[in-house]
């Protein structure tokens, strides 16, 4: 069995297939658990309603509560307030399991530091008063970052898709996070975690493995990135699934 551990597959902008053909798919591929992730107050509503809707119908399917850093842009702090406000409550639903995608991008030309760190502090707070695990997005911003992480008491949390330098992701591991480890790496030359560290994820619709590069990725693709990994870590497929499936369940406990 595998986890997707990152994905966005609730907003039907983001599947090539239907909702019952994307569930399907992945258990053809030996995907049985997802989740799905949420990158705006909207959008984590969203991401909550599809989880609760398909889990009722039998899916082992699972959200978290995020606010990307590039969405506070086009947000007031009231909106911040009501936001914070929202997911408190929004936290409770049985299929939460956890606050994310959350974090700092200073990859764009536009952004605003300043606003990054007000709704990442925010959020980290919501994420230590619910000890829910966290979703780290975190791009070209790690020297702001750190000094912020060390600030808080969180869960065992994830650093999801992780690209940066051996340095940093050396500091990663050396607060005990996790990495995501998804199709990036079939076709990218970055560092890598030890396998004792991974959970895997598609990130889908974005960054599709190797050798289905210009389609639309989905849940189910976690198969290939399985299979990367064998070669890699130079591992049976199985151990793959068994220690990143285990990682998952400790740190979403799903």
């Amino acid at each position: 069995m595998l986890v997707d551990t990152h994905t966005h597959i609730h907003d039907e902008n983001d599947r090539a297939l239907s909702s019952e053909e994307t569930f399907s798919r992945a258990h053809e591929l030996g995907v049985d658990e997802i989740i799905t992730i949420g990158t705006s107050p909207a959008d984590s509503l969203k991401a909550k309603e599809f989880a609760e809707e398909w889990a009722e119908k039998g899916e082992k399917i699972f959200w978290t509560y995020g606010f990307h850093p590039n969405e506070y842009a086009e947000n007031d702090r009231a909106g911040l307030t009501n936001a914070i406000n929202m997911a408190s409550e929004a936290l409770k639903s049985p299929q939460n399991v956890g606050v994310g995608e959350i974090g700092l991008d200073y990859h764009f030309d536009g952004y605003s530091a300043e606003m990054q760190r007000e709704l990442l502090l925010n959020m980290l707070q919501l994420a230590q008063d619910s000890q829910k695990p966290v979703s780290f997005h975190i791009r070209d911003a790690f020297d702001d970052f750190w000094p912020i992480f060390d600030n808080f008491h969180l869960p065992v949390s994830v650093m999801h898709s992780f690209s940066d330098s051996k340095k940093n992701l050396d500091e990663a591991l050396k607060r005990d996070l996790y990495i995501g480890v998804n199709g990036l790496s079939t076709f990218a030359d970055i560092a890598h975690p030890p396998l004792e560290r991974v959970v895997l994820e598609t990130d889908a619709p974005y960054l599709t493995p190797a050798p289905f590069r210009g389609t639309m990725n989905m849940p189910g693709y976690v198969k290939y990135v399985a299979e990367w990994a064998t070669e890699y870590y130079k591992v049976d497929f199985s151990e793959v699934a068994r220690i990143t499936t285990e990682n998952a369940k400790k740190i979403f406990k799903i």
